[in-house]
């Protein structure tokens, strides 16, 4: 099975399961769906930062600043977002990610009710090499230094900016 013959739950506005499509399909029909994006610091406090593959279905060969994806049909956010963070730095073990808050995105074609959540993972990490093509950990001030200059998946970039209006008790950053 492919990533795109993946069964995802399709949600409505209120995050409510109306259908069930492959991933192929929500992608290619601009379905919404459900992500989660995890916040992975290592010991030191860096953020764990990565170039996608080029064989990504969506934002193939952009930069994100979160691990994370989709949540198939009938897992529960809390469940994907420790899996995924697993997957994609390559370690088991990892604690559970804490749940911060939750927004639709809506961007390009593509909507998603996002859970953002963070982790910290103190393991050596192995990135899942199908997903990541190039990783590093970061800085705040690295990332920042490097917002202008590289190209940021869009729906990471904007939880980004969520999560640190979020952290500075600002309204908006979801619910």
């Amino acid at each position: 099975m492919t990533p795109a013959d993946e069964i995802l739950d399709i949600v409505d506005e209120n995050d409510e399961v109306v259908g069930q499509a492959t991933r192929g399909e929500a992608t290619a029909r601009g379905l919404r769906h459900r992500c989660v994006f995890i916040e992975a610091r290592d010991g030191a406090g860096r953020l764990f930062v990565h170039r996608r593959t080029a064989t990504k279905l969506v934002f193939p060969s952009h930069y994100d600043m979160f691990v994370g994806g989709v949540v198939g049909a009938g897992e529960s956010y809390d469940e994907a977002a420790l899996r995924e963070a697993e997957e994609e730095l390559g370690v088991s073990g990892l604690p559970r990610p804490t749940p911060l808050f939750t927004f639709l995105y809506e961007g390009g074609g593509h909507s998603w009710w996002s859970y953002v959540y963070e982790v910290r993972c103190t393991l050596p990490v192995r990135p899942q090499r199908e997903e990541v093509a190039w990783h590093t950990f970061l800085t705040d001030s690295e990332l920042s230094e490097r917002l202008p200059g590289w190209t940021w998946v869009p729906d990471g970039l904007e939880t980004y900016h969520r999560l640190r209006e979020f952290r500075a008790g600002s309204p908006g950053a979801g619910g």
